[in-house]
């Protein structure tokens, strides 16, 4: 009778343990028997107490009978089932939900950005109204690494201008901004700027705004300016935002090929090796959408105010300007005049001093001889303001002693060739001319905080203040938001306490202290 494969199969194992029992390779029973149960997983014949190798114990099963098969029911959780078999499929969906996410890879910056602002969002988009997290994450980049340096501790200490720069750059439209606290920006500044930068270029993306490259075009006056801006974007690489410098220093085919490997979103550079650059088409800057020219008074002094024109007229589009510079030169104004094109700044400042504070604003003091001959004298300013902004509409703050003196220049102020037209309140009128227009608004200085210096580039001071403290927050305020402005003062006998101290003031400034004043004030 023929045998079976089982049969044949024992009869061989049989004759293959007995010829390795005698054999010198012999191996020891336990051997023998770990060999004996691979060749049955191998083959797909197991022993039920092999299962443990395939499955796990559950709580429903915890000694493995069923070997991980689930019985008939067991599909759908009823009430009295464990919260294990819930947490099972909770898991398991966590498991599936992360790898969906995964597959999906950002951009590091997109990432980051995210994790960092998910816990501040509000609704109705609310969350663009301040500093989103992902800003902080930025400046506590640039932070530790220059912490082996400098300690890096200084960055935080200047939130308060950093804070008002963010929302300069973040308004719509964006507004230029004008720093003369110093020479150049300070690393902390530079700190706050590229954040600043980092964190629009991360709202704009999420937001799906495709963001042109180069995003921050940050012009220096020296290579080793540049190096110093390079080393502080450096670490928020690892954020996803590259930074690339370009100097003298370096051949032009070495920076070609780097720009042709990637595309920056910080570009760094001096402007001689810029334009070079864009003669040679190697780079394109006409997209920026911010600009920070370091130094202004720098160029002027290597004389490359051209060049600075030139790479402002390559920018097509109308980017948010950041300007530091140091304000004791009077060819700075003109040139920074030029590049913003005549519109709104905002001034900010670090360094308290009536000097910065009050850089490119043209002070002018007229004598008055008595009160009597005060409404012709500013008749007579005025006239010389509408000359001076002929074929344009100018706009004057006047500032006189109370209410009372506000109503009495109102009423006496009829210009030769001119239309006076009072409005209903009797604080403001307009002077009308085939000269020019002037829009004039009258307060007093109890009521002085309430106007909105921001609508005026000339301020006329009918009636000088008690302290001198004063009329320097009147010089602060002309100055805050126009980029070169005037401040007439009119100034007559009762006002000789004043003399020593506003001339000190004007010798601050840079400002002519007229011959009247400087005996006054010696005497």
């Amino acid at each position: 009778m023929a045998k079976g494969d089982d049969a044949l199969a024992r009869k061989r194992n049989k004759v293959r343990r007995k010829r390795m029992r005698s054999s010198e390779n012999a191996v020891s029973a336990r051997v023998a028997g770990i060999i004996a149960s691979k060749r049955r997983r191998k083959s797909g014949k197991r022993r039920a107490c092999e299962g443990m190798c395939f499955s796990l114990p559950t709580p429903e099963d915890p000694f493995n009978d069923r070997h991980g098969k689930k019985r008939k029911g067991d599909d759908e959780p009823t009430g009295d089932a464990p919260a294990a078999a819930a947490g099972r499929d909770e898991s398991k969906k966590k498991k599936k939900k992360k790898k969906d996410s995964s597959a999906k890879k950002q951009p590091a910056r997109e990432a980051a950005a995210a994790a960092a602002n998910a816990k501040s969002r509000e609704k109705d988009g609310a969350e663009y109204d301040r500093p989103s997290k992902f800003l902080v994450v930025c400046l506590n980049a640039i932070r530790d690494a220059a912490a082996s340096e400098d300690g890096g501790g200084g960055i935080h200490d200047t939130g308060s201008w950093g804070v008002e720069l963010w929302n300069c750059c973040s308004a719509a439209p964006p507004t230029h901004v004008l720093d003369t606290s110093g020479e150049c920006a300070t690393r902390e500044k530079t700190a706050w700027l590229v954040s600043t930068a980092c964190d629009i270029v991360a709202r704009k993306e999420k937001l799906g705004v495709v963001v042109s490259c180069p995003f921050l075009l940050y012009l220096v006056p020296s290579q080793e300016k540049a190096v110093q801006v390079r080393s502080i974007c450096k670490p928020l690489k690892s954020l996803g935002i590259h930074s690339v410098s370009l100097h003298p220093g370096a051949s032009i085919e070495h920076q070609i090929s780097g720009l042709k490997s990637c595309e920056p979103e910080f570009l760094i550079s001096t402007p001689e090796r810029l334009l070079e650059l864009i003669a040679l088409k190697a780079i394109d800057i006409s997209g920026v959408s911010m600009l920070v020219i370091d130094g202004l008074k720098c160029f002027t002094d290597l004389n490359v105010s051209d060049k600075l024109c030139s790479i402002r007229d390559a920018i097509l589009s109308n980017p948010q300007i950041t300007i530091f510079s140091d304000p004791s030169d009077r060819r700075v104004a003109a040139l920074a005049t030029k590049l913003v094109g005549g519109k709104k700044i905002t001034r900010l400042c670090t360094n308290d001093s009536v000097t910065s504070r009050s850089a490119f604003i043209t002070q002018k003091i007229h004598i008055c001889p008595s009160k009597d001959q005060k409404a012709p004298k500013v008749k007579e300013i005025l006239e010389q303001i509408l000359n001076d902004h002929a074929r344009k509409t100018a706009k004057v703050l006047l500032v006189t002693a109370s209410d009372h003196e506000a109503q009495h220049l109102s009423s006496s102020l009829k210009l030769q060739n001119c239309t006076v037209t009072n409005d209903s309140h009797g604080n403001s009128f307009t002077i009308c001319s085939s000269v020019g227009l002037i829009n004039v608004l009258v307060k007093d200085w109890e009521n002085i905080t309430t106007a909105n210096f921001e609508d005026f580039d000339t301020v006329l001071v009918a009636d000088l203040p008690p302290s001198v403290d004063e009329y320097i927050e009147i010089l602060a305020g002309a100055s805050c938001h126009v980029l070169v402005g005037e401040v007439h003062c009119i100034f007559s006998s009762a006002d000789a306490l004043l003399a020593k101290p506003l001339s000190e003031v004007l010798t601050s400034c840079g400002q002519v202290v007229p011959e009247f004043l400087r005996k006054l004030a010696s005497s």
